[in-house]
Parts: structure tokens; C-alpha cells; sequence
């Protein structure tokens, strides 16, 4: 956002503070400003200046001018522009004098760009009988991050305001109430929704004559950035740019009926714009309209059926107040941010409305002699009930700024800022927040705590250590738990993703699930991203195919909350993991990888083949039960839902783990004696579970004698008969007063060939 010094010192009676002391003032005790540019500086030394006479220089198309200035005397100067005449009263510039086209120039006759009051650089400046008044400005730029929560401060009164408050000078208000003409509107309004629209004003003028602002109106919206158009536009940029309110001019001539509408879109409507582009509008859209239809985008634009054009001769000027959050709605939706819609976006005050107004009909006086007011303003909006003074105890105050201020000082501060103060009672003061900081910005009384210290001057505030007690804060388990589980998959070579909370009807519909089933938001951040995810399968899904494109293998995964629908009150938020494995080979090596990681995060996790659901492998999917408790599922992706390669997927309750908690862990002291191991290979069926052998293995091993069962390898293949697999595992046993003789292993070598023979299996031996 930026602002001219000349401006705020117009608005502010007696400024002297200079343009770099001023920017330091309002970074410390208003918003963050980003630097100071010169804007016109070629008008330090210009003057106007008379063409007394143009003679051809001969072999060129420049031409020699005399010209009269009224500080230098007469000067000769080259000049090749085609308006260069006698009689011309334009700008001089004193410049070093120089040869062009083989005769000395004494300075130069300036073009509006040249000078920076306008883009005009086909020609000279020409004054008329204006008067020459224009001087260098210092533009002060803020961030506009620093004041998004101040809808005042996107006009230079409230920046003037600021500036009064803390130089101790007074402020100057332009707005002249009394000019309101009184009596009934012309036109009539029309507000559907006054959540959307709390207020609509409107005047109508006549005798209108459209044409080039004057220099100095051109020049002060050139120098923030804002480019001049006509005068009756750039009256309404002029106060957009003063007053913080955006305001529209319509060529009454192209309205159709006395009355305007101000309503949501209807479905289907569509509007052409001023920028020449047309767009299609939804109910969420609010529009002005006339009889026939919408003639504006209500906060955002203005339509190019109802605009200004050079044979305007009456017009309907708006002056309005929209909803914050509809005008951001509609601005994103159509990409489309404007220098009306940013404001509006800031939640302005309705009060506004009027005054900008009044501003404007002093201003369309200057630019377009002979306009007239035709009837009284038109004015509707919704009633407002006065706010409740806050109430702020001096005591409390000293407390929450680390030292006290005199209750004078106080008082002086909240109205230099235009706050209303009483005394409520001994010690606590009453006050009234003005309209214009009354939108979301001033509501508490430590909102007024900020507006003192700021004036104060935080520096002036000595720093104290707290006088509490301080406490270790308490150890939060669940965050303690998530990051133990992202370290772990870290270690095995998994890395962590970070998706959005949101999926699109397209990307649940992939996983079987209707939109019904989720919940919807109602402010989605992107048109595709309208349910809050029930899983965080999708985005997992939506990782494996972008990183499938570009890598052979790879391992990822996310820690995120699940949001479950309830048929009442706020949903259920559940943290989940979801790991996946990709590589473009069998699969096998990806389930049995993350069957570790499971074992890893979960020691004597199992998984126990199932059923497959819609997303799943139809062959390859398996419950997780952690102490008997079902806690996830590892399965390997549908093929349909995956283009190359294949991709398994742990997907584990963390919440659930959280509640069944740690095992618990009992001492055991070191063996004295050694374990004997040996191995056991036993044929089963293809698909039957390695998990299932191993633990029939288990329970056929003497209690006393059990130390462990590992599963070791499997293979098919020849001299093996098709459809048959050998898996192997380890065996180990011990006891624990001596060492178990051989004879003893192999007694329980040969119980356990026999108890799997008995079930049915066949050993390799």
C-alpha cells in the first residue's frame, strides 16, 4: 500500500516531521513500512512556462521554441513534440544545456510521464490557464501484511489519523457532512440480504461532462500507483485511495428503470465486465442489477454495459458496504482481485458510506464544472444497535504494559485515536470504539491495551522477568508417541509426506466412497478439494503415482488426522499412519517390508489375511491386531488404483495403539547357560500364511525348553512339485539350569516333525 507524504500532509495541520522520520514513526507505533520512493522529481525545479514563438530547424524534425518560464526568464529549447506551438502554456524543466540537431538546448518543455503526473509521453503538458502548483512527493510504501486487520489504514485519513495522534498535531477531516442534499433519492434500492450488503447509498448527478482529470488529481493517483482514467473515474479512485471506500459510477443513460438491485446472482446469470472479460456467476455471487439484469460484480468490478464512457452526461454514483468474507469468496472464485475487492475484504465501515459521498460531490464540482445534484441521497441499510463500551480498569492496564501510565496520558492517547472515554467508576475508564475500528479490530479491552502501548512506545516499557513460578511443562504422550513412530519409519528408510486435509469427490470416488459420507467444506481453499478426507489413503495414493513417474522404488509415509462424519455435532478426528512401499517389481518384497515396520512399531504385531476391501489387492490384503486388538490393516493397492508398479500400504490407528498402550516389560536376567539352534523346512501351500506355520511350530516346542521360532526364507520351485512351497525357519531352545544335550534337541527336533506331519504338513529333512 502506498502513501504520499504531500497527502498526509494536507490532512494533517502543521506537519513537520520529514518524509524518513515519519516512515521510522509509523513502522514503531503503527504498521511495518517497506521503504520511501520519490515520485515526480523532476517537479523540484519545474515551472510553467509560455511558448513565445516555434521556428523548423532545417535537416531535422525538432524545432527551435521560445519560451517565457515564470522563474527562469526565456529560454531556447529544442522540442519535437507535435503539440509544441505558440501560445502553448506547458512545464519547463531546467536541465544542462546541450546540443541537439546542431543547436544548443537551454533545458527542456516536459510530457506528463516525463514529469511522473501521468503516462501522456505523445506530447507536452498543456496547463490552460491552470494554475502550476505540483511538487515532488515521497511515496511511503507499507507492508500490506502489517495492516490486513486495520480497514482504516487502506485510506489516508486513517494514516493521517495515526500520524496526528503520535506528532500531537490536528487533524484535518475533507469531508464536508452538510453537503448531503436532504429530500428523497431519485433512484430507489433494493437490498435482498443485509448480511451481505448492510448498507447501499446512491446520488445521482446531472449536467455531467467526462474529460481528463485535472494535473494535480492525475499526478496524486499516479504517484501511489492508481492510473488516471477520466474525471468522473478518477474522482472515485481518489477517494478509494482517502477514505478507504470504494465507490462505482454508473451512466445512468444505460440503466435500465429507477431502481437498483443489490442481490445474489441467479443461477446461470452471467456479466461482462470493465475489464472486457465475462464471467459466469453462481448464488454465491452478489450482484448489482438493474430491471434487466446484473450490472455489476457487488464489490469487485463494475460492468462494461453500465460504464462511463465520453458521452456520459448523468450518472448514478454507488457508495456502498458489502460482507467481508462473500467479496473474498467471490474475488478468489473468479481470480479476480481488484482494488475495490481488497478493501472490502478488510470488513469497512458502514458509516463510510456517506461520507464518501459528501466527499465526492466537493470533488465532481472542481473536475466537472456545472455537475448538479438531482434529488436527495438514496439511502438504505440495516439498523445497527450502538455497542457497549469497553471497560478498562487503569490497574489492570499498568499490569498488562509493565508499568504505569498516568490516567491523563491514558485518556490523551484513546482520544488522539478517536476513542469516546468517560470514567465508568474510581479507576476504570468507559470507552467507545469509533465505527471505522469497530469492524473486527477493537472488541476487548486488550485490544486497547496494544493501542496505548503502541503510543507509549514499547521501548519506553522496561523488561521484567515473569514474577511466577516457573514449571516444566507437561510431557504431551500423544506428541511424544507420533514422533517415537516417525523416527522409527525414518530409520528403515521411509520418508515423511505431508498432505492436505481435503480430497475431491473424484478422489473419494476412487476408494468407493460416496461425498455423503465426508464432510464437506463450506470455504474450500480449491475448487477440486471440497471434503475434508475420512482416510489418508488418497493422498497416499496421490504421492505413489507422482513419485512413481520419476523413481523406480520408494518408501513414504504420513502421520495425519482421519475426519469421520457424525450424524450431530463436530466430527471425529482420528490420527492415523499410512506407509507405502512402491517398486516396479512382484509386490512381495514391499508387504513383507512394511510387515516388518509394523513388527518394528508394534513388536509381536500379527496380520492375518481377510477379505479385501474395494481399494485392496483382492489377493493380497491382511488385518493388523496388535495384544489381540485390531489395529490396521497392510494390504497392497488395487491395481486399477495404480498405473505402474506396485505399492503395499501399512495403515495403522494411532489412537487405538495409544489406548491399548506398551506391553509390559518384566526383567529377565542374562542366560547362563547356551541355546541350541536347529532348522526346520516344512512344504505347504502356496498361499498358505508363513505366520500360521510358524506359529503351529511354536506350540509344539516343550514350554520349558522354548526360546524362539524364526521365520528364516521360503522357495518354490524344482525339484518341488508346482503349487508348493518350502518355508523355512529357525528354531532355538534352551533351558535354564544347563546346557541341553543332544540327545534332548533332538527329542524336540523330532516332536515337532512328527506334530507337523500330524497336522497334515510334510517336512524337507
Amino acid at each position: 500500500m502506498k502513501f504520499s507524504y504531500n497527502w498526509i500532509s494536507e490532512l494533517v495541520d502543521g506537519l513537520d516531521l520529514p518524509p524518513l522520520e515519519l516512515e521510522r514513526l509509523i513502522t514503531m507505533k503503527t504498521a511495518e513500512c517497506e521503504g520511501i520512493a520519490v515520485a515526480g522529481e523532476m517537479l523540484r525545479y519545474a515551472c510553467a512556462a509560455r511558448v513565445a514563438s516555434v521556428r523548423p530547424i532545417e535537416g531535422s524534425a525538432n524545432r527551435l521554441a521560445v519560451v517565457e518560464t515564470e522563474a527562469y526568464g526565456v529560454k531556447t529549447v529544442v522540442c519535437g513534440a507535435p503539440n509544441c506551438r505558440a501560445g502553448l502554456r506547458t512545464v519547463y524543466v531546467p536541465l544542462a544545456a546541450k546540443l541537439i540537431s546542431g543547436v544548443q538546448s537551454d533545458g527542456m518543455l516536459a510530457s506528463g510521464a516525463e514529469l511522473g503526473v501521468n503516462r501522456e509521453s505523445a506530447g507536452l503538458v498543456e496547463l490552460g490557464e491552470e494554475p502550476f502548483t505540483l511538487r515532488a512527493d515521497s511515496i511511503i510504501e507499507i507492508d500490506n501484511k502489517s495492516i490486513t486487520h486495520r480497514p482504516d489504514l487502506w485510506g489516508h485519513l486513517g494514516l493521517a489519523r495515526e500520524v496526528a495522534a503520535f506528532s500531537g498535531k490536528a487533524l484535518r477531516d475533507p469531508v464536508r457532512m452538510e453537503r448531503l442534499p436532504a429530500g428523497a433519492g431519485v433512484v430507489q434500492v433494493d437490498i435482498e440480504d443485509f448480511d451481505l450488503c448492510p448498507r447501499y447509498s446512491a446520488l445521482v448527478f446531472e449536467n455531467v461532462t467526462v474529460r481528463p482529470s485535472p494535473l494535480w488529481l492525475q499526478y496524486r493517483l499516479e504517484a501511489i500507483g492508481l492510473n488516471p482514467i477520466n474525471n468522473i473515474v478518477d474522482v472515485t479512485n481518489y477517494i478509494l485511495a482517502e477514505l478507504a471506500q470504494p465507490m462505482h459510477a454508473f451512466d445512468r443513460d444505460r440503466l435500465r428503470g429507477e431502481i437498483i438491485y443489490v442481490r445474489r446472482a441467479r443461477a446461470g446469470e452471467r456479466v461482462v465486465a470493465l475489464n472486457d472479460e465475462e464471467y459466469a456467476l453462481t448464488e454465491s455471487n452478489l450482484v448489482i442489477a438493474d430491471r434487466a439484469g446484473a450490472v455489476a460484480l457487488a464489490g469487485v468490478i463494475g460492468g462494461r454495459d453500465s460504464a462511463i464512457t465520453g458521452a456520459t452526461t448523468a450518472i448514478v454514483l454507488e457508495s456502498a458496504n458489502f460482507h467481508a468474507g462473500n467479496i473474498r469468496r467471490t474475488s478468489s472464485a473468479l481470480k479476480l482481485r481488484t482494488d475495490a475487492s481488497i478493501r472490502f475484504e478488510k470488513a469497512q465501515d458502514p458509516e463510510n458510506t456517506t461520507r464518501a459521498i459528501a466527499r465526492a460531490i466537493e470533488l465532481f464540482e472542481q473536475v466537472s464544472p456545472g455537475i448538479r445534484v438531482v434529488g436527495g441521497l438514496s439511502d438504505l441499510r440495516r439498523p445497527t444497535a450502538a455497542a457497549m463500551p469497553i471497560r478498562l480498569p487503569l490497574d489492570w492496564l499498568a499490569r498488562k504494559l509493565g508499568r504505569a501510565i498516568p490516567r491523563g496520558e491514558v485518556i490523551r492517547i484513546l482520544e488522539s485515536l478517536s476513542f469516546g472515554v468517560t470514567e465508568a467508576e474510581e479507576g476504570v475508564l468507559a470507552v467507545t470504539v469509533p465505527s471505522w475500528r469497530a469492524t473486527k479490530d477493537v472488541s476487548l479491552k486488550e485490544d486497547l491495551v496494544e493501542e496505548i502501548g503502541r503510543m507509549v512506545g514499547y521501548g519506553a516499557i522496561t523488561p521484567q522477568a515473569p514474577l511466577v513460578s516457573g514449571g516444566a511443562t507437561p510431557r504431551n504422550q500423544e506428541r511424544r508417541h507420533h514422533r517415537a513412530v516417525r523416527a522409527a519409519l525414518t530409520a528403515l528408510g521411509f520418508t515423511e509426506v505431508y498432505n492436505y486435509s481435503f480430497v475431491s469427490v473424484e478422489q473419494a470416488a476412487a476408494f468407493g466412497w460416496r461425498a455423503a459420507d465426508h464432510v464437506e467444506v463450506a470455504n474450500p481453499i480449491a475448487s477440486d478439494l471440497n471434503l475434508m478426507r475420512k482416510s489418508l489413503l488418497p493422498g497416499i495414493r496421490k504421492n505413489v503415482q507422482d513419485n512413481s513417474r520419476h523413481l523406480e522404488a520408494f518408501r513414504l509415509f504420513e502421520v495425519g488426522r482421519e475426519i469421520h462424519k457424525r450424524p450431530q455435532g463436530l466430527p471425529d478426528e482420528v490420527t492415523h499412519l499410512a506407509a507405502a512401499v512402491f517398486a516396479k517389481d512382484n509386490g512381495e518384497a514391499g508387504l513383507f517390508a512394511l510387515k516388518h515396520a509394523a513388527e518394528v512399531l508394534l513388536p509381536g504385531a500379527a496380520a492375518t489375511p481377510c477379505e479385501a476391501l474395494a481399494h485392496e489387492h483382492p489377493r493380497r490384503s491382511a488385518r493388523v491386531t496388535w495384544r489381540d486388538q485390531f489395529v490396521g490393516r497392510l494390504f497392497e493397492f488395487h491395481p486399477d488404483l495404480v498405473e505402474t508398479g506396485r505399492a503395499a500400504v501399512l495403515d495403522l490407528n494411532l489412537d487405538r495403539i495409544r489406548e491399548i498402550g506398551p506391553a509390559e516389560v518384566r526383567y529377565r536376567p542374562l542366560r547362563r547357560f547356551p541355546v541350541s539352534e536347529f532348522d526346520l523346512s516344512v512344504v505347504a501351500g502356496l498361499r498358505t500364511p508363513a505366520g500360521d506355520l510358524q506359529r503351529h511350530l511354536a506350540a509344539l516346542v516343550p514350554p520349558e525348553f522354548a526360546e524362539g521360532v524364526a521365520y528364516v526364507r521360503q522357495y518354490a520351485g524344482p525339484p518341488l512339485p508346482e503349487g508348493v512351497k518350502s518355508v523355512s525357519f529357525r528354531i532355538t531352545v534352551g533351558a535354564k539350569d544347563r546346557t541341553l544335550s543332544a540327545e534332548e534337541v533332538a527329542a524336540v527336533r523330532q516332536r515337532m516333525i512328527v506334530g507337523m506331519q500330524a497336522l497334515g504338513y510334510e517336512l524337507r529333512v
